[in-house]
């Protein structure tokens, strides 16, 4: 199985960027038998959900109050991983 990067934690939630993913730049946020799929909308977001399987409204919430906060790093991540688009 190939290694994913754990770009960010929130709380025990785990943001990944797989390293055979498809643009555009998005992350996965993976925690407690759930996961989310969120664009960046690089360089400076908002982030959007694209997908959910299992996580609250609420937490989705608190999720994207947290990846907007740490959208440089994000995009950063992203770039150094799959280059700019």
């Amino acid at each position: 199985m190939p290694r994913v990067p754990t770009i960010l934690w929130i709380a025990k939630l785990r943001v990944v960027i797989y390293l055979n993913d498809h643009r555009e730049a998005h992350v996965h946020v993976i925690g407690r038998g759930c996961e989310a799929v969120f664009e960046l909308n690089c360089a400076s977001g908002p982030v959007v959900l694209r997908e959910n399987y299992g996580f609250k409204r609420q937490e989705i919430s608190r999720i994207k109050r947290a990846l907007n906060g740490a959208i440089s790093h994000l995009c950063e991540a992203w770039e150094d991983i799959h280059g700019r688009a």
